[in-house]
């Protein structure tokens, strides 16, 4: 297991704040041009720079395209290879679903579906929490035999099913071919072991649609992320830490979960986060505070409303500084360009600035600035070890 060793982690009331912009890392709208982080007027995260050690992190490997739930593993610390986690644990997780073993649970995309049944609308419009709640609970009407089917909003156009019962397993390709134009996937067992699941999950897409067939604009389901509860090492065992997760997204306080954190609920906006961390800082010494939006924004193609959340998380930056932390990083757990609508392989920009880091001449915080940076390109399970050594949590190694 490629994390701190256990033996080397030490206790002490030093604070580190891990701030992540989700989909932070950009690409141009034009050849030459600058991304959506340089273009946004960011006088804080500079100022912080100029007094930090910067770089680029890959989240998994170079090439590979990370997802949310693997981004936010390695900023954890944990190699999302060594310890794969499916969407749809963390979907169930983020919202407290008391998850047994042997369950197996997926993401769930509400969606909109065209008359031959293709896929117009893979989010549905972004449907409201509310409208999703609704949906869900005409899915109750979904019944399986033999297996019992649980499904639960979660935030927007998303929800999380369930389904328990005996001889389930999460070896179950996705239905999500996560394009538009096209009809959804059934869903596949990628092991024998799998059949069982298969069908019980083609069984709820199949009554899915038919309960579904009058609604507007969500008439469909989307599932990815089959998966089963892991077991993963927490962070209070490999670290000695005392974590708390400040997320408004439940899968973000999902993927905080599995590794240990509190998770703080019923966040809203940046100004309740904001109060969530002041209301946290004497009780703990590790803090996640995650933003989602700019990520969304990505998705949804839209370079200017990024560079907009990008601002924004600079302009309440201050708020986390007042709060006088040891240590602060800022990054994201991959990239999200606006011109890709979707999450790319490239590198993410991160600095990290503390008592104990040494300025290393950036004078700008972006993808360019970064790449120049003292830190290069790293691993981003490699963040976490750098943020503990330079506030005295790890003792040293050897004689």
């Amino acid at each position: 297991m490629d994390t701190t060793p256990r033996e080397l982690a030490e206790k002490n009331d030093k604070k580190i704040v891990l701030l992540v912009l989700d989909g932070l890392g950009g690409l141009p709208r034009e050849k030459g041009g600058k991304t959506e982080l340089e273009t946004a007027r960011t006088p804080n995260f500079d100022a912080l720079a100029a007094s930090a050690e910067c770089g680029l992190h890959l989240p998994i490997g170079f090439g590979i395209t990370p997802g949310s739930a693997p981004g936010h593993l390695a900023l954890f610390g944990y190699d999302p290879l060594e310890f794969p986690i499916g969407r749809g644990v963390v979907a169930a997780m983020g919202i407290g679903f008391p998850m047994k073993p042997g369950d197996v649970a997926a993401r769930l995309n509400f969606a909109t579906l065209d008359a031959a049944g293709a896929i117009s609308d893979r989010r549905a419009g972004r449907i409201p929490t509310e409208k999703c709640a609704g949906l869900c609970e005409l899915l109750k009407a979904v019944s399986i035999k033999g297996v019992e089917v649980f499904v639960r909003p979660v935030k927007d156009y998303r929800a999380v099913v369930v389904f328990h019962g005996k001889g389930l397993s999460d070896a179950v390709a996705d239905t999500d071919p996560q394009a538009m134009g096209v009809k959804p996937l059934d869903p596949v067992a990628s092991d024998p072991k799998g059949e069982r699941t298969a069908q019980a999950a083609k069984d709820f897409v199949a009554q899915a649609r038919g309960i579904l067939a009058s609604q507007s604009p969500a008439n469909g389901v989307l599932l990815r992320g089959f998966a089963e509860l892991p077991h993963i090492p927490s962070m209070k065992d490999l670290y000695k830490l005392s974590p708390v997760a400040i997320a408004v997204y439940p899968d973000y306080k999902g993927v905080a979960r599995l590794v240990g954190m509190e998770a703080v609920e019923d966040l809203a906006d940046l100004d309740a986060q904001g109060k969530a961390l002041a209301a946290a800082w004497d009780a703990h010494d590790f803090f996640f505070f995650h933003h989602k939006y700019t990520d969304s924004k990505g998705e949804d193609g839209d370079f200017d409303a990024k560079v907009k959340e990008i601002e924004k998380v600079d302009a309440f930056l201050p708020r986390i500084l007042e709060l006088k932390p040891d240590l602060i990083v800022v990054t994201g757990d991959h990239s999200t360009p606006a011109v890709a609508k979707a999450h790319t392989a490239h590198p993410v920009p991160f600095l990290i600035a503390g008592e104990a880091t040494r300025a290393d001449g950036t004078a700008k915080f972006g993808e360019r600035a970064c790449a120049r940076g003292l830190w290069g390109t790293i691993p981003g399970r490699m963040l976490i070890r750098i943020a503990l050594a330079n506030t005295g949590k790890l003792k040293k190694f050897g004689a």
